[in-house]
């Protein structure tokens, strides 16, 4: 794959991560309905030490969602669901296909913010040795990220987030959006 697809606009990557925020809602609706099945045995799973609860939450929560988006830019597609849904793909910062490993950074990258936060809430809503202050202060820190990682498109050139420019990779149109009827050249 090299790419010569132009830089994806704000609205599309909106639209995509909309679509694929209703896929994860919807893996999230299964999650509550299993644990409400499973609460005998996921309730001591999360009413111990903060970090043991955020352990249990990220491998349930962060760890699937975080796969599921290395994987499928990773894959032939280079493109999560949203992604295709709208016609954009995730592409080297030359024009060439990311792999595994770029894009297991990458997605590292853009879900440390939303990691940071479930660290933080654990913190706040359980007994912990962590400071006040310091959780406080990493809760600062989330907020910072997440309005740099909304606003960096609109100061880059190619409309690149932060942690697209750290790990050289770029968000580019590919074809038509698959729920429109177009014709391949």
């Amino acid at each position: 794959m090299r790419t010569s697809g132009e830089n994806a606009t704000i609205g599309r990557r909106l639209a995509a991560f909309l679509w694929d925020y209703a896929l994860i809602s919807g893996y999230l609706v299964c999650l509550v309905g299993l644990s409400y099945a499973a609460k005998p045995l996921l309730v001591p799973l999360f009413a111990g030490s903060p970090l043991k609860a955020e352990a249990v939450g990220f491998a349930f929560i962060t760890l699937p969602v975080f796969l599921y988006f290395a994987i499928c830019e990773a894959s032939r597609a280079h493109a999560s669901w949203g992604k295709r849904k709208t016609g954009i793909q995730v592409a080297g910062s030359d024009g060439g296909p990311i792999g595994l490993g770029r894009s297991l950074g990458r997605s590292a990258l853009k879900f440390a913010p939303w990691e940071l936060a479930h660290f933080t809430v654990w913190h706040l809503t359980r007994p912990s040795a962590v400071p006040d202050a310091v959780v406080n202060g990493l809760l600062i820190v989330v907020y910072i990220l997440v309005f740099a990682y909304l606003l960096s498109p609109l100061w880059s050139r190619k409309r690149q987030t932060i942690y697209d420019r750290i790990a050289g990779t770029v968000v580019v149109t590919h074809g038509a959006p698959s729920n429109r009827k177009y014709k391949r050249p």
